[in-house]
Order: structure tokens, then C-alpha cells, then sequence
């Protein structure tokens, strides 16, 4: 038998307030009204909004045409503020967060974390000792109104609001989010986590963070998502931009666990300034539909990028995935590694981009796809593109498309395994490069998550 989906239960939590369905200047005006953000903020959201309604949807990728704008609802309240400490989290939400085991993590290896339920942050808390240091992390929406001038100078520098729809479309309705600003030559030793929870049905989430690592810093953030199984679906386009100064370091770790019923369109993308270091670990499980695509700008002399990109796609599920990196600068070097399995229907897709602009001399970049195929019925694609324009760039590709191998799937059977811990096993191993990236009880939950997204669907080819 099927095991459920662990997260996708529902939490009987009535919001204290949220807009009516649909999109309009009206909603975008009375999300603005409600944050009491100042007058260039609403009107930034109102351009956003004008941008998203002249943007045609993709119609590359992933199938967006089932996406009923008119359903949704953009905004949605559960507390009046954030909590800063556990015990002032409103007591549903907060028994519904100790069943994701959030408050447990934070006792265990984060130096600070992060909350949110539907549209609003409800709990952030930071370790004492690294406020000290100068160090910020708090909500997106507490920062907007605590640091004006560090937000105004950052925001929507990495990702333009026309970049794309869905980013046009989190510019006119963010919500929540995190904000991180790490001092020069500060390095944070634990891990920053946020979580993000969808409970509403027929909600968009749309928070937005903003990572910025100043000068010789270094800084780790995990985020983790779920939301509960409804028959109508919900859309997440969430916006995350990052700004590495010259020697600073930002590993960021994705492990998205979305319900079936969840469009995951997002836009992330960092820019690396001379010798920075930016590391996307990005795990996708879950969701409906996914189109994400993690991208660096390498903006300074000696800047890297090193991007995993991790998909497992189930029955009725399209994982289109992938990286971009864009060498602006010289002697700048991308490393790109996407592994993804399909089984019971699901389909993969890679889609990256490889470019070397002119004067981005001695540019280096590698690109590795590996994907894993379980059955007759599931797809995997490859759609890379790249462009050079300097004669002296060394730009790599590799691309290998396989199955569970007999033997393995023999041996492991023959000590007791049934055929689907055994593929799970097999597919857990082939993940290996995201599981050693993580904390060990993350590690430990993936190779759960992988299992149950498996649990008797598996048929070998």
C-alpha cells in the first residue's frame, strides 16, 4: 500500500485575514495598505503588476495552461506579527510547524530560523551572539521597515522585475521571506534555515529573500517547503536574489518536498563579485509542476559557481529543472551537476545555460547531466544551450541517460529487500552528491522522502 504523503495533512487554522480570489490593482493596493510599506514599495508592486499582466505565459517548458489566475488567493494573514520566541507562536500553527519538526531543527544545528505560514513570516529567531556580530537575518517584510536604505539599495538588483511572468508577478504580491545581510569578514559556523509552509487552499506563496554577503564573508542557508494535498492546486513563484561581494562565500540548499497539487515557479539567481563563491544545492521532490532554474552571475575576476540540481518525478509530475551561469568577468570557472529519475509516468527535464560573454577571458565551465529512467512510461529530456563569445573559454558537457541496472536490482533482492526498497536504495545512492552536502537528519529525512515518493510505484523496465 501507498504510503501518504507525510506533509500534506491540513491544518483547521482559519486566517485573520486574507484578500478576495483574483488578481487586481485593487489586491495589489490593499496588500501594500495592509504591510504599511511606504509609497515607493506600492508603487514598485502596481509596475510589477502592469508587467505581469502584459507578459504572455511560457509556453516552453513545463504545461502552465491549467493555472487558474482567477482562483488563487495572493494574500493570506494567520498572526499579527512574527514570533521571536517559540512559545508566543500562535499554538496551532505552532503545533503545526512541531509536526514538521521545525523548532527540533533549530535546537539541533541552526544558528537561527525562520517561519512562514501562508503569506506571512509567524516565528524568526536568531542566536544572540551572532547579532552581536552585526549579523541580520529577520523577515523580508521587518527588514523593508528597519532597514530602508539597505533594502531600497539591493532590492530587485539580481532579478529585474521584468525578468520573467512570475517574477513580475512575486514583485507586485511578495510576501514574507528572508533577509540576510552578513558583515565583512564574518563567517556564520551554523547553518541559517527558513521554512515555508502553504495550508490555504487555492494560495499563492510569494516570498521573497534577499541574501547579502559583504566582503571575505561566508554563510550557509537551508530552506524546506511543504503544503497539504487538496484537489485544486495551489502556485508557488517565489523570488530569491543574492549579492556575494569580492571573497565572501553563500552556500544556499533548497530541499523542496511541495504536495502534488503545487505549480513550483521560481526564480533564483545570485551575482558572484571578484573571487566569490556562490553554492546552489538544490533538491526538488514533490509538486505538481517545477520550473526552476538557479543561476550566478559572475560579475567579478575569479568569481565560481558550483550548482547541484537534484529531481525526482513521480506519476503526474514534470520536474523541469536545471542551472544557468553566465561568466561575465575573467579567469571566472561554473561547475554544473543535474542528476534526476523519473519513474511511474513522471517526466525530468534539464534546461541550463552555459555563456561566456566578451572580455570574460580564460572562462571555464563544466556541465554534467545524469539521469536515471525507471519504466517504459517516464521521460527525460535535455535541453542545454550554450553561447561563447571568447575563443580561449573551455566549456564541457556531458549528458548520460540510464536505468536501474538487473544486477544490482538482484543483488539487493537477495538479501531481503523488496523491488521497491531495493530501487530505493539504488536511487538513493544515485543522490548521494545532495545527501553529503546536508546535515545529517536531513540526509536521513531525504532518503525517507525518497522512499515514500517511490513506495509502489516503481515498476522496472
Amino acid at each position: 500500500m501507498r504510503q501518504k504523503y507525510k506533509y500534506g495533512f491540513h491544518d483547521t487554522i482559519t486566517p485573520l485575514y486574507h484578500t478576495k480570489q483574483g488578481l487586481s490593482e485593487a489586491v495589489v493596493r490593499e496588500i501594500s495598505a495592509i504591510k504599511q510599506e511606504p509609497q515607493w514599495m506600492r508603487d514598485a508592486r502596481l509596475r510589477a503588476l502592469a508587467v505581469f499582466n502584459k507578459k504572455p505565459m511560457p509556453t516552453w517548458g513545463a504545461d502552465l495552461s491549467n493555472i487558474d489566475f482567477k482562483k488563487i488567493t495572493y494574500y493570506a494573514r494567520s498572526s499579527d506579527k512574527p514570533a521571536h520566541t517559540w512559545g508566543k507562536v500562535p499554538k496551532k500553527i505552532k503545533t503545526a510547524f512541531e509536526r514538521l519538526g521545525v523548532p527540533e531543527a533549530e535546537r539541533k544545528f541552526f544558528a537561527g530560523v525562520g517561519a512562514q505560514y501562508d503569506s506571512e513570516t509567524v516565528y524568526h529567531h536568531i542566536q544572540k551572539d551572532l547579532e552581536a556580530k552585526g549579523i541580520i537575518f529577520t523577515d523580508t517584510d521587518t527588514a523593508l521597515r528597519t532597514y530602508p536604505d539597505l533594502f531600497k539599495q539591493y532590492f530587485g538588483t539580481v532579478v529585474p522585475v521584468g525578468d520573467n511572468k512570475f517574477s513580475a508577478l512575486n514583485a507586485a504580491c511578495w510576501s514574507g521571506g528572508s533577509f540576510i545581510y552578513i558583515p565583512k569578514g564574518v563567517t556564520v559556523d551554523l547553518p541559517l534555515q527558513a521554512y515555508f509552509r502553504i495550508n490555504k487552499k487555492n494560495m499563492g506563496q510569494f516570498e521573497r529573500t534577499l541574501i547579502i554577503a559583504d566582503e571575505d564573508s561566508d554563510v550557509h542557508y537551508i530552506e524546506g517547503c511543504t503544503a497539504p494535498v487538496y484537489t485544486t492546486d495551489s502556485l508557488h513563484a517565489a523570488v530569491v536574489e543574492i549579492i556575494v561581494r569580492p571573497r565572501a562565500r553563500v552556500r544556499y540548499t533548497t530541499i523542496q518536498n511541495w504536495s502534488s497539487n503545487v505549480y513550483n515557479l521560481v526564480t533564483k539567481r545570485a551575482r558572484a563579485e571578484q573571487g566569490a563563491l556562490v553554492e546552489w544545492i538544490d533538491g526538488n521532490l514533490g509538486s505538481k509542476t517545477t520550473m526552476k532554474y538557479p543561476s550566478v552571475f559572475l560579475a567579478g575576476a575569479g568569481a565560481r559557481a558550483d550548482i547541484l540540481s537534484v529531481s525526482l518525478a513521480g506519476k503526474g509530475q514534470h520536474q523541469d529543472a536545471g542551472a544557468k551561469v553566465v561568466h561575465l568577468a575573467p579567469d571566472t570557472s561554473s561547475s554544473i551537476v543535474a542528476k534526476s529519475v523519473s519513474f511511474g509516468g513522471g517526466r525530468t527535464s534539464y534546461r541550463g545555460l552555459a555563456q561566456v560573454v566578451k572580455g570574460a577571458h580564460n572562462a571555464r565551465i563544466k556541465v554534467r547531466c545524469d539521469a536515471l529512467v525507471l519504466d517504459k512510461k517516464s521521460r527525460s529530456d535535455t535541453y542545454p544551450t550554450i553561447k561563447a563569445a571568447e575563443n580561449n573559454a573551455t566549456i564541457e558537457h556531458e549528458a548520460t541517460v540510464s536505468k536501474i541496472s538487473e544486477q544490482e536490482l538482484f543483488y539487493l533482492r537477495a538479501r531481503g529487500f523488496s523491488e521497491t526498497e531495493a530501487a530505493s536504495l539504488v536511487v538513493s545512492g544515485f543522490f548521494e552528491p545532495l545527501a553529503k552536502t546536508l546535515p545529517i537528519d536531513y540526509a536521513i529525512e531525504l532518503n525517507r522522502l525518497i522512499q515514500m515518493e517511490m513506495e509502489s510505484s516503481i515498476k522496472t523496465a
